[in-house]
């Protein structure tokens, strides 16, 4: 199987390749308390000990270190808890509102099982801030998914694992026979839209929460209100080619899915986009049966202020592709084409309940180069008669992970420029069982599946910008994907001010990884940077040692004026395992690079500290 990696990882990791100079700045935290005894942990046989032996202290430090941002939290907060600034002081512009985090909170139950992080209970954690007052509280708790409901005694307050999920075996759960494998965990992103707060995961509808309390109301179905059919945009793009054997297939396959193994008919992706010139929020979700079948299915919708429904359009397209991440722009969708096909052998061991259910599928390298299917948004096609089936071919063959922005402008002589900017890996490094490093049977996540040696590191995810131009009938004049502003390290989470979202953006933010650590030179990620792409500049803000940092967050600041697109602040969660602590950072969007980058960092109660997040919010009180 071509997604198995078998490029050696030496016991002593190795720093990454020379990148370009940068405008850094690295800013030490205050000396804080010593930290609690080291959490007991044997080293796997991996590529960081033999046979549990440790080499160096250093080495034994970066396994801990790595295990550390994956720990289980029990505990949830009854009230909010007031948090306090160990530097600096919140600044008095800083708008009032709260920094949503979704994440996983529990990897082991109390019966042998480890879950993959991507199958961990959704674990909601909250910053609320008083602008006024220039004070903030902190809250955290689990979503009460149907799988949560199950798997947990609020009585005993154990937990045992019931539900495989997609990426995981259970140790001391049921293999054989298994059809639990859909486990809605909400715990991948948020999203507030029209008064109502959810939590998405990628397979399923998304789950309700009280935006003040983190109580959980229920399941949200975000289509109930449908479409009137009066809007011209309300229209279908289906391909009806004539009913072929797959179209069988996928009729077969329906109550497999549905009934046996309780999918639902539609797999909700957990990435949204938000159109704020037309205010609008946009979702794609796809049909359950595609995860098997060598075609793909998309359903956009887009809703307004009121959380109505105002289109839909369907796109069937003849290709097996697995889409975690998109793209917009003002007339189209845009989807990377990741390409995946059935492993037959994997199959079988997923059935056995050997191995994750998605050893089911491999990725599927077979073309050199990258499809990426531009999908009109509306009716009138806006280049022309172009065949949306035909995709635009990207020499390099890449895998997207996240998409940071889209735009198109139209030049006078009526070609129409396109640019993406997203993060990518390479298939030769991408393995969905891997992912993390998580490996069921040894109970412990391997830090060497995503620190590769020096010159291998470029096949980690990357920032990349992609640009194409087409003509005014849409035939394709050039395509080529470049590093993002030469940037070479590896790279991920990438964000803009969500008020350039679909427009021509100048600034781009994203966790990268300093490849100063001897250990651990790749991931976690140790600094947020700014790309000023017009400039082709690059600054960075860097935490102290045995600390790391996840996806940065840009939160606008108060002004009456027309504001600049860097005009406010870059908060994000520093997780240091070196005291078993979470900080929120509040950086000076416009200072990160200088020595008064940081303006203030709040520190959550020791009890409280929680695993490594995944995707943000931050949600205005205005």
């Amino acid at each position: 199987m071509l997604t198995q990696m078998s490029l050696p990882i030496p016991p002593k990791f190795l720093p990454p390749l020379n990148s370009p100079s940068i405008h850094h700045h690295h800013q030490a935290p205050p000396s804080l308390s010593p930290p609690r005894a080291a959490i007991s942990i044997s080293i796997p046989e991996t590529g960081l000990g033999r046979t549990g032996t440790i080499l160096d202290e250093s080495t034994s430090s970066a396994f801990r270190d790595y295990q550390s941002l994956f720990v289980s939290q029990r505990a949830e907060t009854v009230e909010p808890v007031v948090i306090k600034p160990i530097e600096g002081s919140i600044p008095f512009d800083f708008p009032s509102g709260t920094y949503y985090l979704a994440g996983p909170g529990l990897f082991t139950d109390d019966h042998g099982s480890t879950v993959h992080p991507l199958d961990g209970h959704g674990y909601l954690r909250a910053f609320h801030i008083d602008g006024s007052k220039r004070k903030a509280t902190f809250t955290a708790k689990y979503v009460k998914t149907e799988a949560k409901e199950e798997e947990h005694d609020p009585v005993t307050d154990t937990w045992r694992f019931t539900h495989r999920g997609p990426f995981s075996v259970l140790k001391g759960g049921k293999k054989f026979g298994n059809t639990k494998v859909m486990k809605n965990v909400a715990n991948t992103s948020v999203l507030k839209w029209a008064g109502r707060l959810l939590c998405l995961w990628e397979g399923g509808e998304p789950y309700e929460i009280e935006s003040g309390s983190l109580d959980t109301v229920g399941k949200f179905n975000v289509a109930i209100n449908g479409c009137d059919g009066d809007d011209d945009d309300n229209s279908s793009d289906r391909d009806f080619a004539g009913h072929d054997i797959w179209d069988t297939a996928a009729h077969l396959l329906k109550p497999i899915l549905q009934g046996v193994f309780k999918m639902p008919s539609k797999r909700f992706l957990s990435h949204y986009k938000i159109d704020g010139g037309r205010d609008r929020l946009l979702t794609v979700t796809c049909n359950a049966e595609d995860m098997l079948l060598p075609r793909s299915n998309f359903t956009f919708c887009e809703y307004d202020s009121e959380f109505k429904m105002i289109q839909t359009r369907e796109f069937k397209i003849n290709d097996h592709m697995m889409i975690h991440d998109w793209a917009f722009t003002d007339t189209h969708y845009i989807l990377f084409a990741n390409r995946v096909k059935l492993d037959p052998f994997g199959s079988i061991a997923a059935m056995c309940g050997a191995s994750p259910m998605v050893s089911a599928l491999s990725l599927n390298p077979s073309k050199e180069s990258s499809p990426i299917y531009l999908l009109p948004r509306f009716s009138k096609n806006s280049i022309g008669d172009r065949d949306w089936r035909v995709p635009v071919e990207v020499s390099s063959q890449l895998w997207l992970i996240h998409s940071g922005n889209a735009y198109e402008t139209r030049n006078d002589n009526g070609d129409l420029k396109i640019q993406i900017q997203a993060s990518a890996c390479s298939y030769r490094w991408f393995d969905f069982q891997k992912m993390f490093g998580y490996d069921w049977q040894s109970n412990k996540l391997d830090p060497s599946v995503m620190n590769l040696n020096r010159g291998d590191d470029k096949l980690l995810p990357h920032l990349v910008k992609v640009s194409m131009t087409l003509d005014s009938i849409g035939n394709c004049k050039s395509c080529d994907v470049k590093p993002l502003n030469g940037w070479n390290k590896p790279s991920d989470f990438p964000v803009i001010n969500s008020s350039w979202s679909g427009k021509k953006n100048k600034y781009m933010y994203s966790a990268a990884s300093s490849g100063t650590r001897s250990e651990l030179p790749h991931f976690p990620f140790d600094m947020v940077v700014k790309f000023d792409l017009d400039s082709n500049l690059v600054r960075s803000w860097s935490t102290g040692a045995r600390r790391f940092v996840g996806e940065p967050m840009f939160v606008p600041r108060n002004s009456d004026e027309e504001e600049d697109e860097d005009d406010g602040y870059i908060i994000v969660v520093e997780y240091a395992v070196s005291v078993e602590r979470c900080y929120l950072v509040i950086l000076d969007a416009k200072k990160i690079g200088e020595s008064d980058a940081v303006l203030s960092r709040l520190e959550v109660p020791r009890n409280l500290t929680f695993p490594m997040g995944f995707h943000g919010l931050w949600a205005s009180d205005d």
